[in-house]
């Protein structure tokens, strides 16, 4: 499960000199052909599976879907000036959550550690144990995150920092603005800041929601797994700048059955509802009463897009024609 979120998180949170030296084993490629072929065939199956950038149209009303990678990349900057025009053109501009609304929950999380922290009580080095404690300590010093930090993290947050690749933390992932970021920006510069699909506290509520134990094995399936951080890491960047989004998906849903035990199948549902399908019906929901009659802008995580449980098919359903829009910055 947890390679699963993390995936999702990808989507679902370097400078540009650092992404370049940020290389990796394409572990899709290296599949044998048969597990690969598997995989290429799933995604072919599945609705809206490739492409970045969508129309949907009834009417007099059109949103406009733009799939996003959370951290920042090589292209982020052309794929922002690629999409200014339509950002320009658009009514209203909406993301998974507005950049006042961002600006909001970093104030929450400065004036309430406990927001992101084990302010009370046992922390990770007691949680997880020694053996797991060390693997742990030493995959966030990987990260540049120093133990004394690491050991107050809670377990939700531990597991996503471990899903980011070692040579992008220490590139700085984590500090540049991604395309969600720019997007909104632009949008303000333009006098028509960026609206919210969802509350801010939305996705934290929804971490806090799974139980202590579950949010440390997150952490221990992350020392289960056998293949390289980094990898993982470059392999979904390449397949998102390809815009194979479905064969990411198929990725993490491979690599979460293989490693993640018994249960994996029934973690990988209840992630998929949580994370995804919840949250699409809901952004449709809303966009079906604030769009109707406008032409709008919505950019979120590109494993919002595909799918049966996408808002893609979700607006099929609702009598809209889904077309692709041509993407190549």
């Amino acid at each position: 499960m947890m390679r699963l979120f993390l995936s999702f998180l990808v989507f679902a949170l370097m400078p540009i000199v650092a992404f370049a030296r940020c290389e990796g084993t394409d572990l899709i490629a290296a599949l044998p052909a048969e597990q690969r072929t598997d995989l290429e065939e799933r995604a072919s199956q599945t609705q809206f599976g490739e492409g970045l950038l969508w129309s949907a149209a009834r009417g007099d009303t059109t949103i406009t879907w733009f799939g996003t990678y959370h951290f920042a990349h090589p292209h982020t900057e052309a794929h922002l000036d690629t999409l200014k025009p339509l950002i320009e053109g658009a009514d209203a501009v909406y993301l998974e959550v507005s950049n006042d609304d961002q600006a909001r929950l970093e104030t929450e999380i400065a004036s309430d550690p406990s927001i992101m922290f084990i302010t009370e009580g046992p922390t990770l080095p007691d949680l997880l144990g020694e053996a797991d404690w060390q693997r742990y300590k030493s995959a966030m010093a990987d990260r540049a995150i120093p133990g004394f930090m690491a050991a107050k993290f809670k377990p939700m947050w531990a597991a996503i920092l471990l899903g980011v690749g070692p040579c992008e933390a220490r590139a700085g992932v984590m500090e540049e603005d991604g395309i969600d970021k720019r997007i909104g920006d632009h949008a303000a510069d333009i006098n028509n800041p960026s609206r919210s699909l969802e509350d801010y506290r939305t996705l934290l509520t929804m971490m806090d929601s799974f139980p202590q134990e579950d949010q440390l094995d997150m952490i221990r399936l992350f020392f289960v797994w056998t293949g390289d951080a980094d990898d993982m890491a470059y392999t979904l960047r390449q397949q998102y700048l390809n815009q194979k989004i479905a064969m990411i998906w198929e990725l993490s849903r491979m690599i979460t059955l293989e490693t993640g035990g018994e249960t994996a199948e029934e973690d990988f549902t209840l992630m998929e509802e949580l994370m995804l399908v919840r949250r699409n019906t809901a952004w449709v929901e809303l966009l079906l009463d604030e769009a109707e009659g406008r032409n709008v802008f919505a950019a979120v995580g590109a494993a919002h897009l595909p799918g049966p449980d996408g808002v893609l098919h979700l607006l099929e359903k609702e009598g809209f024609t889904i077309t692709p829009l041509p993407f190549d910055p």
